[in-house]
C-alpha cells in the first residue's frame, strides 16, 4: 500500500502459498480442484499457486491444461513474470491462449528491458487476434526502447478498431516528438484534435510538448480552446495554470509509461463491452509496464470488486497515490468494502484517514459521515456535515442539508432536521426525497397533515415506482383515518418493496383497522423475519400479542 497504513482491524488473511499449503491432498486432481474452487471463488492467486502445483505433479497428458489454468490464473492475479513462464507455446496448444500469451510475453520482455525480443513477440507469428491491436499498439515502444526510431514511428494500422486506432495516432505524436520530429509530432496531434479530440487527450498531449519546446503561449491557447470544448476537464485547467505561470512543463513520460497507457485504452474499451476478463489481463499487462499508474489499480479494484473477490480489490485500491485523482473515490470503496464486510473499524479508520489526508475535499468528509450514519453514530455523522454547511453558510449543498436532516431526525432533534429540509426545498422544490422525508416527518408526528398529504403525493407523481413513497401517502391517509385507502397505497407499497420492515408493519396496521386481523398478525409476523431494529421488533411483537388500541378520533380533513 502507498501512501497509508493499512487501518486497524483490517483483514490481511493468510498468503496464497500458505492457503495452499493447508490443502491435505497433495494429489494432481486435489490441486486441480482446489484451483477450480479458487477460481470460483474469484481468488486468481490462490488459484494459481494450485494449478502451479498440480502442474508438477502431473505426468501425464494433462499437464498441458494444467499449466495453461497455471497460466491464466497468474496472469489475473497480476503475476505476469510466472504467467509468461507458463505461457502456452506449442503448435497443439489452443490458438487463443497461445496469441494471449504471445502479448504477455512481449509485455514481460519489454518490462525486463529486452526491447528487441519484445518486439520479435509482438511482430511474431503466435501474435494474433483477439489481441493483434493490443500488440500493434505496443510494438512501436518496443521498436523506440530498442532504439530503432525509425520504426518506433510508422504508424499502425488497426482495422475495425476506432478507438485502437486514435490511440495508436496519439502513440505516433508522442515518438515523434521522442524521435526529435517536432513539426510531425505536431501535426499528428492537431489532425486528431481536428478529428474531435474526445477527453482532450492530444490536446492535452500537444500542450505539454509545446511547454517543453519553450511555446508558453501557445500551449494556453491550445488548452484554452480544449477547456471551451470540453467544458473545464481538471486535468487541462490544470495544465493551462501551469503553462500560463511560466512553471516547469511536465517531463517526456517514460516509454513503459506511455506503453502501460497504451494499454489501459483497450483494456477501458473491453470494460464498457462487458468483457471484464481479458480488461482485468490488459490491466495487468499495463501494470508491469508501469505499476504506478493510479488509473489502472482503480479499474482493477472495480473489475475484482465486481467479481467478488473483496481482497483483491481492497489490494487494488489501496495502491492508488495521494495524489491520485480518484484517491478519495478509491479510499471510499475501500471503507464500504470493509464495512460490508461487517469490519466496521476498519470501515472508520479508513474514512477517517482519508479525511484527515485529505481536509479540503468534501467527499472524503461526506463518506465519513455516511459510515457514520450507516452505525447509526447519527450525532458525530451530523458534526461532520456541519463543517461542510458551515464552510458555505449562504449556499449549502442541498444534499448536504438533507444528510443532515437524516441524522438530526435519527438522534432526536426532528425541529432542527425539519429545518434543515425546508432549506433544502427552497433549493430543490420538486425534489421528491425531500418532498416525502419532510412530509413523512409530519405525518408521522401527526402535524400539517393536508399539507403533508399533499407534499407526498407531489412525490409520488414524480416517483411513481418508489415503493417508500407511496409508503408514506399510504400511512399519511392511516393518520387521518381513511383506512381504506390507506389499504390500498400499503399493498401497492409492499409489492415494491416486500423485504421492508416498517411498510409491512404499516400495512399490518391498515389490515387491523378495516378488521383484517388474520391478514394484519401475517404482516407483523413478516416484519419480524426482516431483521427489523429492536424498537420495531418490540412493537410489531406487542401488536401480536395484545392488537391494536381503538382508533383514536380521525382529523376532520376532506380526503381524495
Amino acid at each position: 500500500m502507498s501512501g497509508c497504513a493499512t487501518p486497524r482491524g483490517a483483514p490481511v488473511g493468510p498468503s496464497p502459498e500458505a492457503v495452499a499449503d493447508r490443502d491435505p491432498d497433495a494429489s494432481a486432481y486435489g490441486q486441480f480442484l482446489a484451483g477450480q474452487a479458487a477460481v470460483n471463488h474469484g481468488e486468481s492467486a490462490a488459484a494459481e499457486v494450485y494449478f502451479d502445483r498440480a502442474a508438477t505433479l502431473e505426468p501425464g497428458a494433462d499437464r498441458d491444461l494444467l499449466v495453461s489454468r497455471t497460466f491464466s490464473s497468474a496472469l489475473l492475479a497480476g503475476d505476469i513474470t510466472q504467467a509468461a513462464a507458463a505461457a502456452p507455446t506449442g503448435p497443439d496448444s489452443d490458438s487463443a491462449m497461445r496469441h494471449l500469451g504471445a502479448l504477455v510475453r512481449g509485455v514481460e520482455a519489454l518490462s525486463s528491458g529486452k526491447a528487441r525480443q519484445a518486439r520479435a513477440i509482438l511482430t511474431g507469428p503466435d501474435s494474433g487476434a483477439p489481441n493483434e491491436p493490443a500488440a500493434a499498439l505496443l510494438t512501436p515502444f518496443a521498436a523506440a526502447a530498442a532504439g530503432d526510431s525509425d520504426a518506433s514511428i510508422v504508424q499502425p494500422v488497426i482495422k475495425g478498431e476506432p478507438i485502437a486506432q486514435f490511440f495508436a495516432n496519439l502513440d505516433q505524436g508522442m515518438l515523434f516528438e521522442r524521435a526529435r520530429r517536432y513539426d510531425e509530432a505536431e501535426t499528428a496531434f492537431r489532425a486528431l484534435i481536428a478529428k474531435g479530440d474526445p477527453g482532450g487527450i492530444a490536446s492535452l498531449n500537444l500542450g505539454e510538448m509545446l511547454e517543453r519546446r519553450g511555446r508558453a503561449a501557445d500551449a494556453v491557447a491550445i488548452y484554452d480552446s480544449a477547456i471551451a470544448a470540453k467544458k473545464g476537464e481538471a486535468r487541462l485547467v490544470a495544465a493551462r495554470d501551469r503553462a500560463a505561470g511560466h512553471k516547469a512543463p511536465p517531463p517526456m513520460p517514460a516509454l513503459r509509461t506511455s506503453a502501460a497507457e497504451a494499454l489501459i485504452a483497450p483494456a477501458t474499451a473491453l470494460l464498457i463491452d462487458k468483457q471484464d476478463e481479458i480488461a482485468l489481463a490488459y490491466l495487468r499487462l499495463a501494470l508491469r509496464l508501469d505499476p504506478t499508474r493510479d488509473e489502472a489499480w482503480m479499474l482493477v479494484g472495480d473489475v475484482l470488486a465486481s467479481g467478488h473477490d473483496a481482497a483483491g480489490a481492497r489490494a487494488a485500491y489501496m495502491r492508488l497515490r495521494p495524489a491520485a485523482d480518484q484517491y478519495v473515490a478509491a479510499r471510499a470503496k475501500l471503507a464500504w468494502s470493509y464495512q460490508d464486510a461487517k469490519d466496521k473499524d476498519a470501515a472508520l479508520a479508513t474514512a477517517r484517514e482519508t479525511a484527515a489526508l485529505k481536509p479540503e475535499d468534501q467527499d472524503a468528509a461526506v463518506t465519513l459521515a455516511d459510515l457514520l450514519r450507516a452505525d447509526e453514530r447519527y450525532a458525530e455523522s451530523a458534526e461532520v456535515l456541519d463543517r461542510l454547511i458551515a464552510a458555505r453558510p449562504d449556499s449549502p449543498d442541498w444534499k448536504l442539508l438533507y444528510m443532515r436532516a437524516v441524522d438530526l431526525q435519527e438522534s432526536g432533534h426532528s425541529l432542527e432536521a425539519e429545518r434543515d429540509l425546508q432549506a433544502a426545498l427552497k433549493q430543490q422544490p420538486d425534489e421528491a426525497q425531500l418532498l416525502n422525508f419532510l412530509g413523512y416527518t409530519w405525518i408521522d408526528r401527526g402535524v400539517r397533515l393536508p399539507e403533508a398529504l399533499a407534499m407526498v403525493q407531489r412525490a409520488v407523481n414524480l416517483e411513481p415506482q418508489s415503493g417508500a413513497i407511496i409508503d408514506s401517502l399510504g400511512w399519511g391517509y392511516y393518520r387521518m383515518g381513511a383506512y381504506a385507502l390507506a389499504v390500498e397505497k400499503l399493498e401497492a407499497a409492499v409489492v415494491l418493496e416486500p423485504g421492508d420492515p416498517d411498510v409491512n408493519n404499516h400495512l399490518g396496521d391498515a389490515y387491523w383497522r378495516v378488521d383484517r386481523k388474520t391478514e394484519a398478525a401475517f404482516q407483523w409476523r413478516r416484519v419480524l423475519t426482516l431483521d427489523p431494529p429492536d424498537k420495531l421488533k418490540a412493537e410489531a411483537e406487542a401488536k401480536l400479542a395484545n392488537g391494536l388500541d381503538p382508533a383514536p378520533a380521525a382529523p376532520v380533513i376532506a380526503v381524495r
